[in-house]
């Protein structure tokens, strides 16, 4: 079963197969760092027995944010501050992780519920910054990117490379790179946002190229034991976009490097509303099953996992080693502990009274 069936990856044990998605909360305070906020809902979710948090993306330098509210993860005093987090979530017996992240030409705009929202640029007078990708191609209604230079390239590099460094400061047992949705390393990746005529652009291996240096680094600045995800898309679901072929060739590549698991999704490379992904059930497992297939790595598919007997199924029947859980943990923490027979000592001590009274026993 997912739920008490374990997974070894490195030397970090993770207790069963219902693990958190990454899910962006915008409750940073301005230095960064996460707060009361972000301590009661990851908290929650520990306490509801996922077997791994993966906390919100984590932004690896002040220029790499999506919002001014985002988390940040870029110095010692941000990782002393995540402690609270990963102390709390450990305690649990949950194995605390972390994605990193660089928006790229997502960045500067407005939190989701205010204005636009996404689509609302932030300017640099009214405490905004300018943003950079491949090419000065823009996102929906957001500022046009300047195009990186070399220079540009080499500070995102080791911006996650000391991100990394600092998560493994902070407790994380996992990092996670974020290379899909659109933001700097997708838009790399794919032909629909990246027109560059140089080295990092064109053919499939230049456009992997930035995205493979991240993984490279990171895979070098933390620690062996601990292993290294990284956020993949299958497809952009756009004509001239990137493939599930492309797709399995960067994953051929990321498993070269050392990558542990690859967390399944796709689309968002462009403001488009057939470039999101269709809303059926366990979307990304069949994408997943394929990249698996290709590379040997472990997958764990996110999107249209509702419930948790479609989860027991994608993992009972080997197309995943684990599920990214993303909404359904936001309308209910304890997601994870839903089920019949109630097993009581999936629940803490402080909850137990509250079960079925046939589960204890009495």
């Amino acid at each position: 079963m997912a739920r008490a069936n374990p997974l070894r990856l490195r030397d970090v044990t993770v207790p069963n197969r219902v693990w958190m998605s990454p899910m962006a909360q915008y409750a940073a305070g301005p230095d960064g760092k996460p707060t009361d906020w972000h301590l009661v809902h990851y908290g929650a979710r520990a306490v509801g027995g996922v077997g791994l948090i993966m906390v919100e993306a984590n932004a690896v330098g002040p220029l790499h944010r999506t919002t001014s509210a985002d988390l940040g993860i870029w110095n010692e005093e941000q990782a002393a501050a995540h402690r609270r987090l990963t102390s709390f979530i450990s305690e649990r017996g949950t194995v605390a992780g972390v994605q990193l992240q660089a928006a790229g030409r997502k960045g500067s705009h407005l939190l989701p519920w205010v204005g636009a929202g996404q689509n609302g640029s932030v300017s640099v007078a009214d405490g905004g910054w300018r943003t950079f990708g491949p090419s000065p191609v823009a996102f929906g209604d957001l500022d046009v990117p300047r195009e990186a230079g070399r220079a540009d390239l080499d500070e995102a590099v080791e911006a996650f490379a000391h991100a990394a460094r600092m998560a493994d400061l902070a407790g994380y047992q996992v990092v996670e790179i974020q290379a899909s949705h659109g933001y700097l390393l997708h838009a790399f990746l794919s032909p629909l946002s990246n027109h560059r005529t140089d080295e990092y652009g064109g053919s499939p291996a230049n456009r992997m190229r930035l995205a493979l240096r991240v993984a490279r680094a990171v895979r070098d600045a933390f620690p062996a034991r601990k292993p290294v995800f990284v956020r993949i898309t299958a497809t952009d679901w756009v004509e001239g976009g990137i493939s599930l072929d492309e797709a399995a060739l960067f994953a051929k590549e990321l498993a070269a490097v050392g990558v542990d698991l690859l967390d399944v999704t796709s689309g968002l490379v462009v403001r488009d509303q057939a470039a999101r992904p269709p809303a059926r059930e366990a979307v990304h497992a069949e994408f997943a099953a394929t990249l698996r297939n290709a590379t040997g790595l472990a997958v764990a598919p996110v999107g249209g996992i509702g419930d948790l007997p479609p989860a027991e199924k994608l993992v009972s029947n080997g197309r995943a080693d684990a599920v990214m859980v993303g909404r359904p943990l936001l309308r209910d923490p304890y997601f994870a502990l839903r089920e019949r027979p109630v097993d009581p000592a999936a629940w803490p001590d402080q909850y137990r009274r509250a079960l079925p009274h046939h589960a204890l026993g009495g």
